[in-house]
């Protein structure tokens, strides 16, 4: 489920680094500073009313939020590769907007794009206020320089599509079209997804039934690709307590067309607080207790000097789930401003399919629980 800055799900560290927090105070305050106090800043309460296209847009009074897309693609060989997309907002301080330089809002892009053997990312950094970055509803429209995520003519509100999404790196780019024929999902209680059970929360919905098309390139190859996306919007003032320093967060394609996004935060204790929900074909959601499942590491990757989990068992007894998952590159490491883990994946056992891993908090010296 992109802080301070943080925020890969999620990644927002350009934040903190662009406010100079350094990163000891950040691991004091969970993940990249996901875990900093919000005074001043909207608070997160269960009971909302989603509106659309009015909840697609930014919302200034909360400190951080996040568009982010993560795509599954093949070739017409049958090659599979992965792409990502990612907007992050964060504001510096409350208080009502301010024009031009003066604003307090900090925006930050990530983009990557995997193979089996090559995970290539980019980052960039905007200010608020300037037209380097930004968010409009209608026409939807969110972009940070070059990179652009844009509604195409006849989009249609309830179902945040169709979309062009486009980025470029250095030896890598991606343009994608996305469509959906189905609205988009509120995730955890009605689109109230609790981080803890000291009042941490997130507002939070998704679109897990795009299907993709376009191009991706690596180096100087272009590749026609097709394939399915999911794309999450989530925005809190304190998603994370200070004791949590990272996550392991799933989002999954099941053959039958189901769908299942599934989490485990984890505690400075070494326990774990589980979270997720089931999304039915018809797009029915249904939040998954956390005593009705389990999230085991079975496999360890040396990535970039640090120990990370990249397989994994993955069980929902009431769902009749047990799936062993693997990686498509277990390289996928993501060197920006606070690293992290992001990549495709693979699975089988009770279901099989194909989603997106992501994992943050994981340092050189870490211990996996």
């Amino acid at each position: 489920m992109n802080a301070s800055s943080k925020i890969s799900r999620r990644a927002f560290a350009g934040g903190l680094a662009l406010l100079g927090l350094d990163r000891g105070v950040a691991r004091a305050q969970g993940f990249a500073g996901l875990g900093e106090n919000a005074e001043g800043f909207a608070a997160v309460v269960p009971g909302r009313t989603f509106a659309f296209p009015a909840d697609h847009g930014p919302h200034p009074e909360f400190r951080i939020e996040w568009w982010y897309v993560t795509a599954i693609l093949k070739d017409r060989a049958g090659a599979s590769y992965g792409a990502q997309w990612t907007l992050f907002r964060q504001a510096t301080r409350p208080g009502a907007q301010q024009p031009g330089w003066a604003n307090q809002q900090i925006w930050m892009g990530h983009a990557a794009v995997t193979s089996a053997d090559t995970h290539r990312y980019g980052e960039t950094f905007a200010r608020g206020g300037v037209g380097q970055a930004g968010v409009e509803t209608k026409p939807f429209h969110a972009w940070i320089d070059s990179w652009q995520m844009r509604g195409r003519e006849g989009m249609r509100d309830a179902m945040l599509a169709p979309l062009d999404l486009t980025a470029s790196g250095t030896d890598f780019a991606f343009a994608l079209r996305l469509d959906a024929d189905r609205p988009v999902v509120l995730q955890g209680d009605a689109g109230y997804s609790r981080k803890s059970e000291r009042g941490q929360a997130s507002y939070y919905y998704s679109q897990p039934f795009f299907k993709a098309g376009g191009s991706i390139t690596i180096g100087d190859k272009l590749i026609e690709v097709t394939g399915l996306a999911w794309m999450d919007r989530e925005w809190s003032s304190q998603p994370l307590g200070p004791d949590q320093t990272g996550w392991d967060w799933f989002s999954l394609h099941l053959n039958s067309g189901e769908k299942l996004m599934l989490y485990r935060l984890r505690q400075q204790d070494g326990r774990n607080d589980l979270m997720g929900n089931w999304i039915a074909a018809d797009g029915r959601s249904v939040e998954i207790a956390s005593a009705d499942n389990s999230i085991t590491p079975t496999g360890m990757t040396d990535v970039a000097g640090r120990q990370v989990p990249t397989a994994w068992r993955i069980a929902i007894p009431s769902r009749g789930l047990a799936i062993d998952t693997t990686p498509l590159n277990a390289a996928s490491w993501m060197g920006t401003s606070f690293p992290y883990w992001e990549g495709p994946i693979g699975f089988a056992g009770s279901h099989a399919g194909f989603g997106y891993l992501e994992m943050t908090g994981y340092s050189a010296a870490c211990v996996i629980p």
